[in-house]
């Protein structure tokens, strides 16, 4: 036996087909003037339409009866989990509520401070998410911090304190050694009583490796046990979600804890992940939670996606420090319905997080990100070729990536090991962290790593990336014969990097996907922080030994410093973002917020560009696209291009060999007919006709509001039978002296549905669902009834087109 839930995937007629609506804020006008046309007989506008027609005094005793007790059905118009949300008919919800609102504001002063109150609620929930944005992004940051040197040794002054912290008052450090103070002891100190050795290297090995594999098996036990829903980056069900689908608990109050909770163990854990995209889902589910708080949102789920939309703002603002590039990432990345009103509040949100981040300081160096930088050369013209460079490099990481971390997360799901997911999370931990500890550069954080590449080479500076600046000076830089440019140091430091990319690169396809809080902005960053500081060290070291090539002779000045790696890694790790995840401004307006450096905007958007022509010249589908796919969310996305040349008929039900289109009649069907048709399918709704025999359409009523309507009337009205006759018209038809109460389901009924013709091209219907956010459209040929298109149908045939299986159009 089929369940219910495979059939309603499996079935062309399903009324929750899924939708999506254009980001670009003219479609608003489209969906106003929509509204319009579309008189949408939702309860509120029920008495006002019964009335409207209704004859002055033909009306029938029983009729009569009935439309006095038409009040709005409690339940009506509400969505299913795993349904997909009427984006017209929420739009005419809200337009019927601010209508309301204006007509009773000028009656009392009461009236006029709930309209007041509901014109500044939208304000009011953004201000609440960004609050709580900021201040649980302030307490990742911290714990994330302390539990990652917890790993490595304790504070004995003060346990709270992490290394940095705990080193910063004390007297007895040196330049050369500033992270060693006696106030922090690493575990072979505390358990031997020894701080060099084979013992002690052992002895931290063990420690480091055993608290790698604790925080890693507690943050799976919990997402495992509490909230399944908090595993993963959350970015692609987020984009799902916005698109106008429902996943009920998603962006609950268990999962905002849990994935919190967690996010903080992943990131300790070691593991090849980031905290940046989860903090987009821990924001989401903040602005979810307050907008209960608001009628005008709570009840009304297309409002609600525009809280979410500035939320995920608010998110990526705290993530990376870059409250514009936050905006422009909810713009380009995962809203799709971003009217003007949304683009202000999604600002004010990121603006509050933001402040809210920055109050709280939670690395100490009055910045929002750890690896906040600032350089003090300028790049010249002959740079751009290195740049571009990277930005190949990062579009093909980004190709590599996606097709292999697909390929595994498919086998994932098809073999029995994905059916042990906290096994897969210990292995996947015990390998980073066996593999990690004896490299520098992959033992410490990714932030800090991050941070590590970007900084420049200064006289502060004690990383083994700058050993060789010290042994130059100022007036023989160049001494002919010389190799003072650089030392062991920075070629053991080009050893160590050249294997932690490997690791990185090997480890992230593993990582993500696994079912622990896990980003995957950082790991690319890294990757692409990496490759570009080797690249910039490579070029820097050209320039030094032939600073007389025509290319250096021009821009490089005999002792300056012309060249400066940490740009190059910086450009590197825009690029590798930029492959994997296909953005293009909001990545560059992140990456330079990060920095601070303006005038290195060119050399961004040169590699990201390019990085995203390469990237696509493999496919056009970025990380997260490729997830949704993967997952076999509905989502139909607005950036590709439908260019087949099918009409409505092609794709429409019921197609030649299926059963016919399941029907209800106007006024000629018994209840105990109407629950035969919905207990023997499984469709989401049915199209009105007059009759069998016309098939002339009259409307489209939604499998949930008949159930909810029928029980509705036999809790309400007596003398509802089995054999009472239901009718969707205006007048109750005329039945004999006997017969039970008819039961009237007018007011349930959208006297309005989509229709095309069946020789629409199948262009013009992409076009159509995509704009409006349609669930479904029905086929007519001539006025009468041929069939229906759902969301699914055309997700079906797209993929049918891409020569792709069709069956993976489902939600799992």
């Amino acid at each position: 036996v089929v369940s219910w839930q495979s059939q309603l995937f499996n079935r062309g007629y399903c009324r929750n087909s899924y939708n999506s609506i254009t980001s670009a804020s003219s479609d608003e006008e489209l969906l106003d003037g929509a509204g319009v046309i579309m008189d949408f007989h939702t309860t509120e506008d029920d008495n006002l339409l019964d009335g409207d027609a209704s004859p002055a005094g033909g009306v029938s005793s029983s009729t009569h009866l009935l439309d006095l007790l038409e009040e709005p059905i409690p339940g009506v118009g509400t969505y299913d989990d795993f349904h997909t949300i009427d984006w017209v008919r929420e739009k005419c919800k809200d337009r019927e509520r601010h209508r309301k609102i204006n007509s009773k504001k000028k009656e009392s002063a009461w009236e006029f401070t709930k309209s007041l109150y509901d014109a500044w609620s939208g304000w009011l929930v953004v201000t609440l998410t960004g609050l709580a944005s900021g201040a649980l992004a302030g307490l990742i940051d911290i714990a994330a911090d302390w539990m990652n040197d917890l790993k490595e040794g304790v504070c004995l002054s003060a346990m709270w304190f992490n290394h940095e912290q705990c080193c910063w008052g004390s007297n007895e450090t040196t330049f050369a050694e500033r992270d060693k103070c006696p106030q922090w002891k690493t575990w072979a100190e505390l358990i031997l009583g020894q701080a060099e050795g084979p013992g002690s290297y052992i002895m931290n090995y063990f420690m480091y490796t055993y608290w790698a594999l604790a925080f890693a098996f507690l943050a799976v036990c919990l997402v495992k046990v509490f909230a399944p829903y908090a595993c993963g980056s959350g970015i692609p069900e987020i984009k799902t979600i916005l698109s106008g689908f429902i996943i009920r608990g998603y962006l609950g109050k268990w999962t905002l804890m849990i994935k919190t909770i967690t996010l903080v163990l992943a990131v300790a854990s070691g593991l090849s992940l980031g905290k940046e995209g989860p903090l987009v889902h821990v924001a989401c589910c903040c602005g979810n939670i307050f907008s209960y708080l608001f009628p005008k949102y709570s009840k009304n789920e297309a409002k609600k996606r525009e809280v979410l939309s500035a939320a995920s703002a608010a998110g990526v603002s705290v993530a990376f420090g870059a409250p514009i590039g936050g905006v422009l990432f909810s713009l380009e990345e995962v809203s799709y319905y971003f009217p003007l009103k949304t683009l202000w509040r999604s600002f004010f949100a990121a603006l509050v997080a933001a402040f809210v981040l920055r109050s709280i300081n939670p690395f100490g160096n009055s910045r929002l990100v750890l690896f906040y930088v600032e350089y003090h050369t300028p790049w010249y013209l002959f740079e751009l070729f290195p740049f571009i460079l990277l930005g190949v490099f990062g579009g093909l990481w980004g190709a590599f990536f996606i097709r292999a971390n697909i390929a595994w997360c498919r086998r994932r799901k098809s073999t029995r090991f994905g059916k042990y997911p906290v096994l897969e999370v210990i292995t996947v931990a015990a390998i980073t962290a066996i593999v990690a500890f004896p490299n520098p550069y992959t033992r410490q954080n990714t932030s800090e790593l991050i941070k590590e590449l970007f900084t420049d080479c200064g006289p502060l500076e004690s990383s083994q990336l700058c050993q060789y600046r010290s042994q130059m000076n100022g007036s023989q830089a160049y001494p002919e014969g010389s190799d003072a440019a650089s030392t062991p140091g920075v070629y053991s430091a080009m050893w160590q990097l050249s294997l932690a990319l490997i690791f990185k690169i090997i480890m992230t396809i593993f990582t993500f996907g696994l079912k622990v809080p896990s980003g995957l902005f950082i790991p690319s960053m890294a990757i692409g922080a990496i490759a570009g500081r080797i690249v910039g060290i490579a070029v820097e070291q050209l320039a030094y030994y032939h600073h007389d090539w025509f290319l250096f002779k021009e821009w490089c000045e005999v002792g300056a410093d012309c060249i400066t790696p940490g740009l190059y890694a910086m450009v590197g790790a825009a690029a590798c973002l930029g492959g994997v995840t296909r953005m293009t401004v909001s990545l560059v307006v992140i990456v330079f917020e990060l920095t601070g450096g303006l005038e290195y905007i060119v050399p961004l958007m040169a590699a990201v560009m390019t990085s995203k022509w390469v990237g696509d010249a493999f496919g056009r589908e970025g990380i997260y696209e490729s997830h949704i796919r993967l997952n076999g969310y509905p989502f139909l996305d607005a950036k590709e291009e439908f260019t087949h040349t099918t009409l409505a008929r092609e794709v429409m039900r019921p197609r030649r060999n299926d059963p016919p289109l399941a029907v209800l009649t106007q006024d000629d069907l018994t209840l105990a007919e109407l629950q035969a048709i919905i207990n023997e399918t499984s469709y989401n709704g049915f199209p009105v006709i007059v009759s069998k025999e016309s098939q002339r359409l009259v409307g489209f009523a939604l499998r949930r509001d008949i159930t909810i309507a029928i029980e509705n009337a036999r809790r309400k009205q007596e003398g509802i039978m089995l054999n009472s006759r239901v009718y969707f018209t205006q007048h109750a038809p005329t039945l004999p002296a006997d017969s039970p109460r008819p039961l009237k389901l007018r007011s349930i009924l959208d006297m309005s549905p989509f229709t095309v013709t069946d020789h629409t091209p199948m262009e013009i219907v992409v076009d159509i669902f995509r704009k409006l956010g349609l669930r479904q459209c029905l086929v007519t040929h001539n006025g009468r009834l041929l069939g229906i298109i759902t969301k699914k149908d055309i997700l079906r045939h797209m993929a049918q087109m891409a020569n792709q299986d069709p069956e993976s159009i489902m939600f799992n």
